[in-house]
């Protein structure tokens, strides 16, 4: 597995650009970009669905492994990895989205059950 640079966990830690493209079943075809918010926690990049485990995209994210997303202005090939049940991960994660989008009023949702077990770390590939 490749790691993200410092400097692209620096720059995806403040860009708000992030799309996610999810392969359909075909393992070839990305899927339509969805933007949605994304944090870094350590040297990972996260993802949660809006609309929880029902979201197409996790769906998609989630049956086959591997699609694009774009943010700081790049694109990039990845492995979603979905994140198992892990309190101190999950606190991690939920403070790095408030501390991102401080003020939102979509933050809170975000927090909640539904997006929580919805969590994607993002692999470089």
């Amino acid at each position: 597995m490749k790691a993200w640079t410092t400097a692209q966990l620096t720059a995806f830690a403040t860009a708000d650009d992030m799309r996610v493209s999810p392969l359909y079943d075909d393992g070839k075809t990305y899927g339509t970009p969805t933007w949605i918010w994304s944090v870094v926690v350590g040297s990972h990049l996260y993802i949660r669905a809006w609309n929880g485990q029902h979201s197409r995209w996790y769906q998609s994210a989630k049956a086959q492994g591997a699609g694009r997303i774009h943010l700081a202005d790049q694109d990039f090939e990845v492995a979603y990895v979905p994140v198992t049940t892990d309190a101190k991960l999950t606190a991690a994660i939920n403070q790095a989205y408030q501390a991102k989008y401080a003020g939102s009023p979509y933050l809170p949702p975000m927090l909640a059950a539904g997006p929580v077990s919805a969590t994607v770390r993002l692999d470089l590939r």
